[in-house]
């Protein structure tokens, strides 16, 4: 194993402000904890998982890029470890490729990428193996002294969901799940610089990615055992859809303008849709999606949080736990589904044979690896209640499916239509709702949808859009989420992590739709050509209620 010391990568300066430009915004209450939260201390960032698709894709070119912005800390360390025989040089050189596909700029001749370079190592270990973890720390302690790292850590667990216990035992074993010296700060934020010439006190935090558990016990359980070695401040676990830049501003937009917020109620909303559609299907991940399926993939974790996010009430300062004590309201407030109700409120599809674009797309059960009887869902469609004194008898529409016609996530807030038709005779169809969409991905933005006066002598109501698009208002591309994420876990700044009682909570919401979907087995289970909107019979959702999904 290679293990050469290395000098710390000098990043480059954030970008001066054009001539003319004021050198700070406004004041705003809600922008006191972002300035607070990127004091950016000296650490070590170890990959568990190195040598997967996520690092390479995802966790390496966040952090070039985040060196390329000037906002990595100029001492620091990143330690690849996995189980395959690599040296330090061999694992650089694989991350190449990655980083030509993934980063927004990147050149092997940049001389960034030979400081970056310089400061990344690699650790050959099994995770499951104490033995790997005592020579993980030694090392760890070389490159303290070596690149002035202060024993900060940041444990990033990119693996299987079945090696987060052993890797946190074992951390644990090792003495790596605790600072080094002084009592533990890994808590939370840095700590404020004491008088000069003091030493602050190191921190350790893991980052744990999804999938959070499998139903409620395992997420529970997953909970106790991560917990009987750290502290609950000390866990990130990472959803990077709470890192997309159009998912940061819903807050943002919600509570930094006043035209929006009073409207935000039972009064004026008659619903909310949110959908995340993907035109992909399952590729080589049949085994892994079979036994997890559309509501584990994506409904337990990524569309719950944007629901909490749209229908939270406005936090008392945008600190961590409060933004996160209002999110959990919102999935307490979520009204528990029976048997019965699953049946009535929750559609579940699965993709067969179709085309997408004119490329013919075979069914699920074709796909790689995938039981020709399988009864796992590639489609979700739900009809929720909110039962607080704000969302009362708002009815909050969710989708999600594979191989649907195109990739798009969105939120769709509709107001109530006006109460008389003032234009036309009695007979004209009623006024067109308004309708405020929050486009997540892949034109991030939003739009606002209301009737205008068709030019001429009749009056004659059309729906105009009115549009905000991140690209063309701020003339850059958005930060991938990762950089944001990794970033914040490096600040200590946990607002974007899901907490503890997220996540259980969300779970408990799930719960009996798994139960009984698993009791009805393939009842119930509506197929959907591929390069479709999803199963005719998720329209019945509206049943009652008006309205229709959305096209999009």
């Amino acid at each position: 194993m290679a293990d050469s010391p290395s000098p710390t990568i000098a990043v480059p300066p954030p970008t001066a402000l054009p001539a003319g430009r004021p050198a700070a915004l406004p004041e705003n209450p809600f922008a006191e904890g972002i300035r607070n939260r990127r004091v950016v201390e000296p650490c070590v960032i170890v990959l568990f998982g190195a040598t997967g698709d996520l690092t390479h894709r995802k966790l390496l070119p966040a952090l070039y890029n985040l060196a390329r912005d000037g906002l990595l800390p100029q001492h620091v360390a990143i330690v690849g470890l996995a189980r395959r025989e690599k040296t330090d040089e061999s694992f650089r050189q694989d991350l190449i490729e990655g980083l030509k596909r993934s980063s927004r700029s990147f050149s092997e001749a940049d001389p960034l990428w030979q400081r970056f370079k310089s400061a990344i190592f690699y650790h050959p270990a099994s995770f499951e193996e104490s033995l790997g973890y005592r020579v993980l720390g030694e090392r760890l302690e070389r490159l303290d002294k070596e690149l002035g790292t202060e024993g900060n850590r940041l444990f990033y667990l990119a693996t299987g969901p079945e090696y987060f216990s052993p890797i946190v035992r074992l951390l644990g074993e090792a003495g790596l799940a605790r600072p080094q010296e002084g009592p533990n700060s890994g808590a939370g934020p840095a700590a404020p610089a004491g008088p000069p010439g003091s030493r602050k006190r190191p921190w350790v935090r893991v980052v744990v990615e999804k999938p959070f558990g499998r139903d409620l016990p395992s997420a529970i359980g997953l909970n106790r055992e991560l917990l009987a070695v750290l502290e609950e401040s000390q866990i990130y676990r990472i959803d990077h859809y709470l890192g997309k830049e159009t998912v940061q501003n819903i807050l943002a937009f919600r509570f930094s303008n006043g035209i929006f917020e009073p409207l935000w109620n039972h009064k004026y909303i008659d619903h909310v849709q949110i959908t995340v559609a993907e035109d992909l299907g399952v590729g080589s991940r049949g085994p892994y999606y079979d036994s997890s399926g559309a509501l584990r993939d994506m409904v337990q974790n990524h569309m719950l949080q944007l629901l909490a996010l749209v229908a939270m009430e406005p936090p008392v300062s945008m600190e961590a736990d409060a933004v996160r004590d209002e999110k959990v309201k919102v999935l307490r407030a979520l009204r528990p589904m029976t048997p019965e109700e699953v049946l009535r409120s929750a559609i579940r599809g699965q993709y067969a044979a179709g085309s997408i674009l004119g490329e013919p797309v075979r069914a699920y059960r074709d796909e790689d690896r995938v039981p020709k009887d399988s009864a796992t869902p590639t489609y979700v469609a739900l009809r929720l209640h909110i039962d607080n004194w704000r969302w009362a008898g708002v009815p909050f529409y969710l989708r999600h499916g594979k191989r649907l016609p195109r990739r798009a996530t969105e939120i769709a807030i509709q107001f109530h239509t006006p109460p008389m038709r003032l234009f036309g005779e009695a007979s004209a169809p009623a006024a067109s709702p308004n309708v405020l969409i929050l486009n997540i991905q892949p034109d991030e933005g939003i739009s606002l949808c209301f009737g205008s006066k068709v030019p001429g002598p009749d009056v004659r109501i059309r729906q105009v859009k009115m549009d905000f698009r991140y690209g063309h208002s701020f003339g850059v591309a958005s930060p991938d989420a990762y950089e944001r994420l990794l970033l914040d876990a490096i600040a200590g700044d946990s607002t974007l992590f899901t907490r503890r009682d997220e996540v259980e909570y969300a779970w408990k919401f799930v719960n009996p739709l798994l139960e009984t979907w698993a009791a009805e087995g393939s009842r119930g289970l509506h197929f959907y050509p591929a390069g479709t909107w999803g199963p005719e019979s998720a329209d019945r959702l509206f049943e009652g209620a008006g309205g229709h999904w959305r096209r999009m």
